[in-house]
């Protein structure tokens, strides 16, 4: 074992344990098929650390085997005795049909050293960090472990190592003074246990850094305050993350989340303020090799540095985060008082460090075009409330790739109104950067008696039209002047429509006078003419929406009460 002490003489050293053994990489497949869960894991870890004087810096432990007295604190011994002989001569002929009756199982000669290794690794790191020995300290194993039941293995994992580990601490080694362990599963699974265990559960998989952030701050910190743990394990599982290379993103193939290597450097850094930064990492899942080796590196940074790794997260919060923050605060703040208090839904909308900001600029324009209300005419998607809402506060509802950036001037809409108009609604263009596949709706410029369809107004100033024109068809707000004034205003309203030069490549350019509401204009922004011709022609595709957009869609109507629950089908 190396021990390095540098640096300046008023900078205290983190001393940061790393253990890794390459005899966890004996558990495999049996005629070495490709696994998601195989030994290239861990390798691609220890390379990538290695790659990066990582090692040099720590303290770097040797694995131990755990003992049976410690499993079976946690194991029954049905299950302890199975997979200390799984491995054995005398399993040969029935250890596939073991393994088959078994959830996501798979054992071979070496699978039994592999898990005692990784238990006893996991107990190692976490007994030197209890000692005060270290610091902090990661232990990177395999098999994973906590989808492991008492009596079963399950998941790819054979012991549930960060169990054992905890139950080592608290019941064998009370000398030590830890009394409490706040165990942080980041993977993508969940346990149960009420007043124990505190479940997010994300209504899709697209949930990145800020879904994540904001669930650590709204909920994980505020727990953990209340705890106030003498330490900290990390079920370092990496099944969320997200790489984002040259030509896109590739995510785990199982979780399917988007956090990045910079989000868990985050993520991990705001733990680092609670029980003295006493935190143990050791590794669970990720399958992608790329991500979880960047992932693992960037969260060995924090632990050496107590910083994040350098980048940025631009993106905001779903706003079906935030209801799921609310659900699971409301449930459980019987058990963590500190959770009672609602957040509202507007705070993800607050958070962007750039809106307050930039709503503060004094723009001439702005303020002539501010006293002038019209009304927002809108169809498709935008129906919805909270879909409309992105371009006036910014942010973005769930199925949307890209946030909104959002009007200077967020106040809501004055009023809201619904009506139907003689024009014909139709979908076209195969794709978009916001949706992905599928086409987007558009409004016939000339009406028709033989059509009717549903629009929702929204009472806006001639400012915030603006800025709702500019995301449409550009997605930014930032502009010297506008592109549509007091005389594009009238002449609208003089002509019927307006098609605006400064757009002309953007599929809504063209503004449409609708009449009057409360003498308010009515207005609308949809193709041009010419464009109806290329959707006929088939130049330009029709296309019908993606699932998500429909439902939307439908969602706008449901909730603006021009459809019942019956007559709304879902897609």
């Amino acid at each position: 074992m190396e021990e390095s002490e540098s640096g300046d003489s008023m900078t205290i050293q983190r001393r940061v344990g790393l253990l890794y053994d390459e005899r966890m990489c004996k558990h495999n497949t049996p005629d070495d098929d490709y696994h998601p869960e195989n030994p290239n894991r861990i390798k691609t870890i220890w390379n990538k650390l290695v790659a990066n004087n990582i090692p040099q810096r720590c303290v770097v432990l040797n694995a131990k085997e755990a003992e049976d007295k410690y499993l079976l604190a946690v194991h029954s011994k049905n299950h302890v005795n199975l997979i200390r002989n799984i491995s054995s001569k005398q399993f040969d002929s029935r250890r596939n049909r073991i393994a088959a009756k078994l959830n996501s199982i798979y054992f071979n000669e070496g699978s039994s050293e592999a898990a005692y290794i990784a238990a006893g690794s996991v107990i190692e790191v976490a007994e030197r960090v209890a000692k005060g020995e270290l610091h902090s300290a990661a232990a990177i194993v395999r098999p994973p472990g906590h989808h492991a039941e008492h009596d079963e293995a399950m998941g790819f994992c054979l012991f549930n190592n960060v169990a054992v580990a905890t139950s080592f601490l608290l019941d064998e080694r009370p000398e030590l003074g830890i009394k409490k362990i706040l165990i942080v599963d980041w993977d993508v699974h969940h346990g149960l246990g009420a007043g124990y265990n505190i479940n997010v559960p994300w209504e899709h998989g697209r949930c990145g850094d800020a879904d994540y952030l904001a669930v650590w701050d709204q909920i994980l910190i505020p727990v953990a305050k209340e705890f106030d743990p003498d330490m900290i394990i990390v079920s370092a599982g990496f099944d969320a993350g997200l790489m984002l290379p040259v030509y896109g993103a590739v995510g785990d193939p199982l979780g399917g989340c988007r956090v990045t290597p910079y989000g868990y450097s985050v993520l991990l850094k705001k733990l680092m303020d609670f029980a003295h930064g006493k935190i143990v990492l050791a590794l669970e899942g990720g399958y992608n090799l790329d991500s979880v080796a960047n992932s693992f590196l960037a969260c060995m940074e924090v632990l050496l540095e107590s910083k994040p790794i350098a980048g940025s997260s631009e993106a905001y919060p779903f706003e079906s985060t935030w209801r799921v923050i609310q659900a699971v605060r409301k449930k459980l703040s019987a058990y963590w008082p500190t959770l009672a208090d609602e957040i509202p839904f507007e705070v993800n909308q607050s958070q962007s460090p750039s809106s307050n900001q930039a709503a503060t600029k004094s723009v001439p324009w702005r303020s002539e075009l501010s006293k002038t209300d019209i009304w927002h005419a809108t169809f498709g998607l935008n129906m919805w409330k909270r879909r409309f809402l992105c371009y006036i506060q910014g942010g973005q509802v769930d199925g949307m790739g890209k946030r909104c950036s959002g009007s200077m001037d967020k106040n809501p809409p004055k009023e809201i109104l619904w009506k139907t108009f003689s024009h014909r609604l139709f979908f076209g263009h195969e794709s978009t950067r916001t949706w992905g596949s599928g086409g987007v709706a558009f409004l016939h410029p000339e009406s028709s008696v033989d059509e009717n369809t549903y629009m929702c107004m929204y009472q806006i100033t001639l400012e915030q039209f603006n800025d709702v024109l500019f995301q449409e068809n550009v997605s930014s707000n930032e502009m010297d002047s506008p592109a549509f004034d007091l005389a594009d205003l009238q002449s609208v309203t003089n002509q019927g429509s307006v098609s605006l030069e400064v757009f002309k490549k953007g599929w809504y350019h063209n503004v449409v006078y609708l009449g009057k509401e409360k003498d308010i204009p009515i207005l609308t922004i949809t193709c041009s003419l010419s464009d109806v011709e290329s959707f006929k022609s088939k130049k330009l595709p029709l296309c019908a929406p993606c699932n998500e957009y429909a439902n939307t869609l439908i969602q706008g109507l449901v909730e603006g009460g021009q459809l019942s629950e019956e007559e709304a089908v879902p897609i």
